[in-house]
């Protein structure tokens, strides 16, 4: 069968690449077509566009950009006409996946959705659109079920794709093995220093926001070193004056993961990393902040608690959330210290993200379970 999937961000490059995969394990014969990245191209995606060229964060920078936004959407409207796929799998990425739903819809294509967009979390009258134009929804988050359900609108919950994606990395590397240590190498860490991992998003204009209050505090921190998860798709040069003033900075690119493996504690942007970050069982800091207007008007929109997915799914505050004028050098430096200091903090910590697993382990996994409804629907 032919299969044109959809994803606009790295997160979603990655799942669509273990989704491909599983694809690939039940149809032999499957041609995958896709927006993405370089993971998806790798799992054996033919790559139409890359993600690095369609991510727009904010409402302000949406406005600036519309014109290639609406390139963008006739363009992959033609190459899917073009194509004809048998289904259409979009994942996450709302602001352009759910337009693109609407048309397919009209002319006549299955749709697919994988991973929810956060209709729970603002607009919640968009899930009127997604009960009309999306035939069949595979959510990932625990709570999105009933949510949906309260909605008239039957999903499945195929249980959360980073469980099992982080349980094969920590199963099959070790701080004690060489590749740590190459790692550390590749980052100017003396072997023995702790590491403190910066993770600052993957777009350019959420970097430069944030990135240069997050890497005020190093000089607070002498004795620890800390290492920049660069973005994949942006120039090495883009982070170079942003890291240049400090002497206990360094970046690294494409090792996410084998920085967290060795990390003693994260400063993250809200978004997926903020949950792989618990599932490596990494105390953080949750650092975000926004433009004044797009942040204004989120602020009015938005009607969930918090930003961080760890707090959302558990309910309550697991980790600190520093948003817009919170985010400043003093505050992260004191919350930091807390999280690498405090014994009660850190054992609290590892409860909490123990029972953060235990319920996005319930559905099991989510890439094979997603590939098996995806087949099983399709069937004539």
């Amino acid at each position: 069968m032919k299969y044109y999937i959809i994803a606009g961000e790295a997160s979603g490059d990655l799942h669509g690449s273990n989704l491909i995969k599983e694809l690939k394990l039940l149809d032999t014969a499957a041609d995958i077509r896709c927006w993405g990245g370089d993971k998806m191209q790798a799992a054996g995606a033919t790559l139409v566009k890359h993600y690095s060229a369609l991510a727009f964060m904010g409402f302000i920078e949406v406005l600036k950009n519309l014109r290639t936004i609406f390139k963008n959407l006739a363009d992959c409207k033609a190459d899917i006409t073009q194509y004809q796929p048998d289904a259409l799998v979009l994942i996450d990425y709302p602001g352009f996946n759910l337009r693109i739903a609407a048309w397919a819809k009209r002319n006549g294509l299955r749709v697919i959705y994988y991973i929810s967009p956060q209709v729970w979390a603002w607009k919640e009258s968009r899930v009127r659109g997604i009960k009309k134009n999306v035939d069949k929804m595979l959510v990932i988050l625990p709570f999105e079920k009933d949510f949906y359900k309260n909605w008239g609108f039957e999903v499945e919950y195929v249980g959360h794709p980073l469980v099992k994606v982080v349980d094969e990395f920590i199963a099959n590397h070790s701080v004690s093995e060489p590749a740590a240590h190459s790692f550390l190498n590749s980052s100017n860490v003396a072997i023995h220093t702790p590491v403190i991992a910066i993770l600052p998003g993957s777009r350019q204009q959420e970097i430069l926001t944030k990135l240069p209050i997050m890497l005020s505090v190093a000089k607070h921190f002498p004795d620890y070193h800390f290492v920049v998860a660069k973005a994949p798709g942006i120039e090495d040069d883009f982070y170079d004056a942003l890291l240049a003033p400090y002497q206990n900075v360094s970046a690294v690119i494409d090792q996410t993961y084998a920085l967290l493996l060795e990390a003693k504690a994260a400063l993250v942007t809200s978004g997926t990393a903020t949950l792989e970050t618990a599932l490596f069982g990494v105390p953080e800091v949750v650092c975000y902040k926004g433009s004044a207007i797009s942040f204004f008007i989120a602020k009015r929109l938005i009607t969930i608690q918090y930003i961080c997915l760890v707090n959302l799914i558990m309910n309550r505050e697991v980790v600190k959330e520093l948003i817009q004028e919170q985010l400043t050098e003093q505050n992260i430096t004191a919350e930091l210290k807390k999280i690498l200091s405090d014994a009660g903090k850190q054992s609290q910590l590892k409860e909490d993200y123990t029972a953060l697993k235990y319920l996005l382990s319930q559905g099991g996994n989510a890439s094979a379970n997603a590939a098996s409804s995806i087949y099983r629907f399709l069937q004539p």
